[in-house]
């Protein structure tokens, strides 16, 4: 914790230089930054599980208290108004005392509509950076998330400090723990619902706590990009099961996917092929390289494996020509990997925001940016076998070149992903996920 806090001080002077050279361009004095606030569910009064706003937790670990507010002008030390209500119904957080207390100067708020008289006076001076828009109206900001300021901000946020890297392993860590709890609940034939249990136990976090929710997918389900169900009774077999889920540590992100068969079949060997290309795929993420060129070659990748397994009669270059690889594959490599799983900055060239869109053939594709070092992103290929996209294929003059038997031996175990999250070093690249002993 000591290394960590060191590293937290010089993580404060980045953001601080961040703000100042943002403010200059919008010419005011500062941001005042809102935690965010509880959500009531429509006609109860019950509330959805609170999610801090991303641009709040930037600059402290205080990920699970909603009416909190920082004022920061990049030259003075920042002020915490840090709410802490008097409330016999729920937990009241403790006072702060953590290593990076030191570095605010912290004010305590009962009352969350009490929090005008800690604000700074000129509201013309400052802009609003959170969610609740007529909350800043009320409270007087005419200035309100500035895109100017945000750009500034989402592209700078892709150079992480070596605070953030350290949380980002972290996080990783406590993921790769979990991910292997999940595998072996797997092999015992659970059900997805009692292997989800099974991971957040491992990972001491719960639902509401792991980053984005847990993709835990059986057999044919593996197939489906985003499944959620979680079926709580298990299949009569278990041929495969994939799990894309993650663990966050001081609100940063780890997130990784992993493929696995319970029986002698050649799809084994695609895992196996996904999973070395994933090896190589991040190793090509060297300054300078574009990233929309990793994604290309993320498409080569499953096009030789295609060829290779005999599912597509065609050599691998045609297989990527004609486009049949994306019925395979219909996602992106990847994005960065940050405060956010899918973090801001991706799409945009320059701090002026100036877009860069994915390109027209690869409109999935989550960044576009130039790769360089301190950037931290995902590598995920997979190769699936998606009922609709399949069907789609047949209808066109590619089927020809389709050994639909193959697809149909491939099918009742849906897909494979393997993903790791990857350091970019001016002249290294650094595997989380496998240095934490993922393999």
């Amino acid at each position: 914790m000591q290394s960590l806090a060191a590293e937290y001080a010089n993580h404060i002077e980045v953001l601080q230089q961040r703000t100042r050279e943002a403010l200059e361009r919008e010419s005011i004095d500062g941001l005042v930054i809102h935690s965010g606030q509880s959500k009531v569910m429509f006609l109860d009064d019950n509330h959805y599980p609170f999610h801090v706003n991303p641009q709040f937790k930037a600059w402290l670990p205080v990920i699970d208290n909603p009416n909190c507010w920082l004022v920061v002008d990049g030259i003075n030390k920042p002020k915490l108004i840090f709410y802490r209500p008097v409330d016999f119904w729920h937990k009241v957080p403790p006072e702060p005392s953590a290593f990076w207390t030191e570095h605010f100067d912290i004010v305590m708020l009962q009352q969350a509509n009490q929090v005008e008289k800690h604000l700074p006076y000129d509201k013309d001076r400052y802009a609003y950076v959170g969610e609740f828009i007529e909350v800043a109206r009320a409270l007087g900001f005419n200035l309100v998330n500035p895109d100017r300021v945000l750009h500034y901000l989402h592209y700078h946020r892709a150079y992480k400090t070596d605070y953030e890297l350290a949380c980002m392993r972290m996080a990783n860590s406590t993921a790769v723990a979990a991910h292997r709890a999940a595998e072996q609940a797997f092999l015992q034939g659970k059900s997805e619902f009692d292997i989800n249990l099974a991971y957040l136990n491992a990972a001491r976090q719960g639902d509401n706590q792991v980053p984005y929710c847990n993709i835990v997918a059986l057999n044919e389900n593996a197939s489906i990009l985003h499944y959620m169900v979680l079926e709580s009774q298990p299949p009569q077999q278990h041929r495969s099961f994939l799990i894309d889920a993650g663990a966050g540590f001081n609100g940063y992100a780890a997130d990784i996917t992993r493929t696995y068969c319970n029986q002698p079949h050649e799809f084994n060997d695609l895992i196996g092929r996904v999973d070395n290309l994933t090896k190589l795929l991040a190793t090509h993420l060297q300054p300078g390289t574009e990233y929309a060129d990793i994604h290309r070659e993320a498409h080569a990748g499953i096009a030789a494996i295609l060829a290779d397994a005999q599912i597509v009669n065609l050599s691998a270059d045609d297989i990527v020509e004609r486009g049949i690889s994306k019925t395979f594959f219909p996602h992106g490599i990847g994005h960065f990997l940050g405060l956010q799983v899918h973090d801001v900055g991706g799409h945009i060239a320059d701090d002026r925001g100036t877009p860069k869109p994915a390109p027209e053939d690869h409109p999935f594709l989550r960044c576009t940016r130039t790769v360089e070092a301190r950037q931290v992103f995902t590598i995920e290929p997979g190769l699936y076998f998606i009922d609709s996209l399949l069907d789609d294929l047949r209808s066109t003059e590619n089927s020809q070149y389709i050994n639909w038997d193959r697809v149909a031996e491939f099918k009742p175990f849906g897909g494979i992903r393997i993903e790791d999250n990857i350091i970019v070093h001016s002249t290294s690249v650094e595997n989380m996920t496998r240095d934490c002993g993922l393999v």
